[in-house]
């Protein structure tokens, strides 16, 4: 997911949680940020006026065409990103475009364009706020469907967490009890069986 500084914080954010929620390889799920991973808790505005460095960044990744890039601006202008996206389709990798406005650069670059158009921002130009909201909303759909395809929920139940702490071990018993129809102590046996305090999907 290459995207600008601030809607690249909202993409990380959505990459960084495939893995625990869904059981699914750190490398699996990646966010590509303009500026790096620095970027994240601090501000690198002019490294997303680099389309060199978009490609560059998603060169190092090895992208090919068995993967989908998804290319995250609320202008849907922003040069980082577009040179992400460039390099994407050479690679014959599936591109998606997600942006708050119409009829964008970035529209005519992916092969599937998402554009919540939120209208003006409550303080101007301050895009983290309602694109910054859609943004996030449209990664998370994005990511939720992709891995409800590829079964890892039964039903509304998200059966392949990680169960790494109390609260997740919590979870964990109350849906396989859901799914199973199995007393407590029934279900704790099947998940100590399936060895989810190991990190291994316990469905």
């Amino acid at each position: 997911m290459p995207e600008r500084v601030s809607s690249g914080r909202l993409g990380a954010l959505d990459a960084s949680e495939c893995p625990p929620t869904f059981n699914v390889p750190q490398t699996m799920v990646l966010a590509c940020i303009a500026g790096g991973s620095q970027a994240l808790d601090q501000a690198y505005e002019d490294r997303e006026d680099s389309p060199e460095a978009g490609q560059a960044d998603l060169a190092s990744l090895a992208v090919s065409g068995a993967d989908a890039v998804v290319g995250i601006t609320a202008s849907g202008r922003t040069p980082y990103v577009r040179g992400a996206i460039a390099y994407a389709n050479k690679q014959a990798a599936l591109t998606i475009g997600l942006a708050c406005n119409a009829n964008t650069p970035l529209e005519q670059e992916v092969e599937i364009m998402i554009a919540p158009l939120v209208g003006p921002e409550v303080i101007t130009g301050s895009t983290r706020l309602k694109a910054g909201t859609a943004q996030k909303m449209g990664a998370d759909m994005l990511s939720t469907g992709t891995m409800i395809l590829r079964g890892k929920t039964f039903g509304n139940l998200m059966v392949a967490v990680q169960a790494t702490n109390y609260k997740l071990q919590q979870r964990a018993l109350s849906i396989v009890q859901q799914a199973t129809g199995l007393d407590e102590q029934a279900a704790r046996t099947l998940l100590e069986l399936q060895e989810v305090k190991s990190r291994r999907p316990f469905w």
